[in-house]
């Protein structure tokens, strides 16, 4: 989901709640305790160089139980966070600490919002000889596995 997606979709809900692509809901009295921009630059393993810019929101259960975040107090810390940090339209990323942290697209469902798995995957499948699998969730290798036999490939 896009900046400009969520913003659009704040106004017209009553309450902010996010749930888990499995089911479970993150406790109401969560706060989102940051708002920023996220920029990666790494090289992969096919030896070509990537930017990726993400708007970052992290959430956090406090022990506070008597405050709810409400649609209009999470619109204007985004619109804080435009103004003095420069964020521009980009794809959000959320922070959600269950066992460990974790990275979450978002998405909504109508209702609330849905933190969906993030996915790791070979960006250089013509480098490595890798193709997705049919369901998509898994890579299979065709030839060789990746960062073997031509040196140039890692």
């Amino acid at each position: 989901m896009k900046l400009s997606t969520i913003k659009q979709i704040l106004p017209s809900l009553n309450n902010v709640e996010f749930q888990l692509e499995n089911g479970i809901f993150v406790p109401e009295h969560f706060h989102v305790t940051e708002v920023g921009i996220i920029t990666r630059n790494f090289i992969d393993c096919g030896g070509t160089i990537r930017n990726e810019k993400t708007v970052n929101f992290q959430l956090w259960n406090a022990d506070d139980y008597e405050h709810r975040l409400k649609p209009d107090k999470l619109l204007n810390i985004i619109q804080l966070s435009e103004e003095k940090l420069g964020i521009g339209e980009a794809e959000i990323e959320v922070e959600y600490q269950a066992e460990t942290i974790g990275r979450y697209e978002l998405d909504f469902n109508g209702k609330h919002f849905i933190l969906k798995n993030k996915r790791t995957a070979c960006l250089a499948n013509d480098a490595c000889g890798i193709t997705p699998s049919v369901n998509n969730t898994s890579i299979v290798s065709q030839h060789q596995p990746c960062c073997t036999g031509n040196p140039g490939n890692c």
